[in-house]
């Protein structure tokens, strides 16, 4: 144990480090390297990780370049100067639509699509209508916070979601008719805290008149055409897939081809592609594929050292209880590991437990579902809890906005546990009332 922990320990900090320039990927992989040379793991373990973790990575992927490519053709701008136009100058109807609006991003596109592309983009808007730096401020922070409070609803919403649903063997349609309604409670209990927290700080009006038509936004028109279509195309694929249990990267990979085909204008001789899709292969997240294995492969060799023994011990414990403790026992432990060793090696030690702890079969149904909502919006409490998060802070740091981890942390501490503890008891009486 105290070998494993400590190359842990050191892949976390050349994560988050990055020295020379390395990347997630590399970083991680080098642990795992580490790992592999010092027997915390062996090569089995290798073929074991990868396929826990190959699906969800090459779907978040390819979701990631659907959010690109809809990205440079204008789609998120357009959608935001609509939500900015609905709010009639109204800066407290425009603070929950812009909310809402990061909900249905990170439905759709995952926790970091809506973090990372709806950022800059809200960004953007406020500086035009001219809102002080404080006021921005607060609708990042509502806009960061939202894209993992809302990642809940279907599997391809988090990278989270997708591990624990090919772990456990759920299905698109089971997951989503057990987590969307628990996401609705997620959303508005997100809504009210933000308001609690923030209300004062928003102006009461912006001048609608400085905005751009909605239409300017929209660089690309014919990728515009196809956005929704694909996206109701893939929403329905998911569901009508799920009884053959096929792949989710299989169906996202087919809709980046789709899009990618559109863009590239392919077929299409006499016209030239608008959207830079050379620029955005090269910017997909393709060090997420190494850091899946890296990051998982160590963290496995912890598990097997001990820390699955011991939060399985911990998960039964919870489990005799009675349903309620155990949803939010289990939810409020995922959280805490998530804040402090990163919510993607988090959920699969939690995964692991729940596979060994001896508790009841509905009890283990509940303990599944809050593992994952604990390691959605558990990253919230610390800066390093999601990779997400340490992106988006540097983009608004590139922006000129920096937020101090100490800054983080008293909003995070201060936000986080009301909506984790309302969306937990949302799934301890849900799932019991559906089966």
């Amino acid at each position: 144990m105290p070998l494993a922990l400590i190359i842990f320990l050191l892949t976390l900090v050349l994560v988050i480090w990055q020295p020379r320039g390395l990347g997630i990927g590399y970083s991680a992989l080098g642990g795992a390297v580490l790992a592999l040379l010092t027997g915390v793991v062996q090569w089995p373990d290798v073929a074991v990780v990868w396929g826990i973790v190959w699906d969800a990575t090459f779907t978040f992927v390819a979701l990631i370049v659907i959010s690109l490519i809809l990205d440079e053709a204008g789609f998120f701008s357009w959608a935001a100067l609509h939500i900015a136009r609905w709010g009639r100058g109204r800066g407290h109807r425009l603070f929950p639509l812009v909310i809402l609006l990061g909900a249905v991003i990170a439905a759709f596109f995952a926790n970091d699509g809506a973090a990372l592309l709806l950022t800059p983009i809200v960004i953007a808007i406020l500086h035009r209508l001219k809102f002080s730096p404080s006021a921005t401020l607060v609708f990042i922070i509502a806009t960061g916070f939202i894209a993992d409070t809302a990642s809940l609803p279907l599997v391809i919403s988090n990278l989270v979601n997708i591990v624990s649903a090919n772990f456990f063997g759920v299905s698109f349609s089971r997951y989503a008719l057990v987590m969307a309604p628990v996401n609705l409670v997620s959303v508005m209990a997100s809504l009210v805290v933000l308001w609690l927290v923030f209300r004062r700080q928003i102006p009461r009006q912006y001048p609608v008149d400085d905005l751009d038509p909605p239409a300017s936004a929209i660089v690309d028109p014919q990728v515009f055409r196809a956005a929704f279509p694909l996206l109701a195309t893939l929403l329905l694929a998911y569901f009508v897939l799920a009884q053959w249990q096929l792949p989710f990267c299989l169906v996202a990979g087919s809709g980046a081809l789709t899009l990618l085909v559109i863009a590239g204008r392919v077929g299409q001789a006499a016209r030239q592609p608008i959207v830079p899709l050379g620029r955005i292969i090269r910017d997909a997240p393709w060090q997420i594929v190494l850091f899946s294995l890296g990051m998982y492969l160590v963290v496995y060799g912890l598990g097997q050292a001990g820390l699955t023994r011991y939060g399985a011990e911990a998960l039964a414990w919870l489990g005799r209880q009675g349903t309620m403790t155990a949803t939010i026992g289990t939810g409020f432990l995922a959280a805490v590991v998530a804040s402090i060793v990163n919510n993607m090696p988090s959920t699969l030690v939690g995964a692991l437990a729940i596979d060994q702890a001896q508790v009841a079969d509905t009890t283990r149904q509940l303990m599944i579902y809050a593992n994952v909502i604990g390691n959605d919006l558990g990253p919230k409490f610390t800066p390093i809890g999601s990779l997400a998060t340490l992106l988006w802070l540097h983009v608004l740091a590139g922006k000129g906005h920096r937020v101090t981890w100490g800054q983080y942390m008293k909003i995070g501490l201060m936000i986080t546990p009301p909506v984790l503890l309302a969306t937990l008891l949302a799934l301890a009486l849900w799932l019991p009332a559906m089966q």
